[in-house]
C-alpha cells in the first residue's frame, strides 16, 4: 500500500512511530466495517507499544496522548479512532498468556437511519 493510496493510515503510522517511537505498532483501517463508500479512511484501531506508557500508566492519559498526536486526522478525515496503547511489560505479559486482542464489531448503523448495506 503506497501513501498515496492511504494518505490517513500512512499519516497515522508515521505520527505514531515519530512521537511514540514504539516496540509494536499496528494501524487497522477498520472502515470496510461502517456504511461507508469502499476506500474510505474513516474508522481506524491503533494498537500501540512504547516505552512512553511506562511513565503514562492510566488509559485515559495514553488515550489522551494518542488523540493529541492524532489531532489533525481526528478534526479531519478520522471519525472514530479504537485505542490500545500498552507497556512493553502489558505487552509481553499479554503474549505470554496468550490473550488477543478482541477484534472490533461490526457497525450496527448508528440511530438506525441508514439503509442496510
Amino acid at each position: 500500500q503506497s501513501s498515496s493510496t492511504f494518505p490517513v493510515a500512512n499519516s497515522i503510522e508515521s505520527k505514531l512511530k515519530n512521537q511514540l517511537d514504539p516496540i509494536h505498532l499496528e494501524v487497522l483501517n477498520e472502515s470496510h466495517m461502517h456504511n461507508v463508500p469502499k476506500n474510505s479512511e474513516t474508522h481506524f484501531k491503533v494498537i500501540v507499544v512504547s516505552d512512553v506508557f511506562n511513565t503514562v500508566k492510566m488509559p485515559l492519559q495514553r488515550h489522551r496522548k494518542v488523540n493529541e498526536i492524532l489531532k489533525d486526522e481526528l478534526d479531519g478525515p478520522v471519525h472514530a479512532l479504537s485505542i490500545i496503547a500498552k507497556s512493553p511489560s502489558q505487552w509481553k505479559t499479554m503474549q505470554d498468556k496468550g490473550i488477543e486482542i478482541a477484534k472490533s464489531p461490526n457497525c450496527k448503523g448508528g440511530d438506525g437511519s441508514l439503509p442496510p448495506r
